[in-house]
């Protein structure tokens, strides 16, 4: 069965212009057309898309996502060079993950901060407030900062 652009971009909960803008970049060239010039997908093509999908999250660049492809096109002897590709990017994602739970860190303890500022009606709240009183989590950070004073 065929798709249009249309429905495998809702397929895969994606724009249209998504997948207008893979094709340009030469993201799919796998992609059959009609006699008219009309993209055909099909079926086999969604596991390929959500791929492309999957690196683009994962921050991989464009020259990098049409290498990985022309590897892939050309077969088994192209495995370990594939691989490699894939440790790559799964490293940068595990180094993105750690920083976006500092992130996330900061902003639950600056969460904690106001409300409870917010409940004391005001941020000298803390000024006093003995280390065994502030969350777990939070307490290296406290510390961190303290230390720099």
């Amino acid at each position: 069965m065929f798709y249009t652009i249309g429905e495998m971009a809702q397929r895969l909960n994606v724009a249209p212009s998504t997948l207008r803008y893979y094709d340009k970049e030469g993201l799919l060239p796998f992609v059959e057309r009609s006699s008219g010039g009309i993209r055909m997908f099909k079926d086999e093509d969604m596991e390929w898309l959500q791929m492309l999908g999957c690196l683009k999250k994962a921050g991989m660049p464009l020259k990098e996502i049409r290498s990985f492809i022309e590897l892939s096109r050309q077969g088994d002897g192209t495995i370990d060079r594939r691989l490699d590709l894939i440790e790559k990017q799964r490293r940068s994602v595990l180094e993105q993950q750690k920083q976006l739970e500092a992130t996330l860190l900061m902003l639950d303890y600056k969460r904690w901060y106001y409300q409870t500022a917010q409940k004391a009606g005001t941020c000298a709240v803390h000024d006093a407030m003995p280390p065994e009183d502030i969350p777990e989590p939070f307490r290296p950070l406290v510390a961190e900062w303290k230390a720099e004073e």
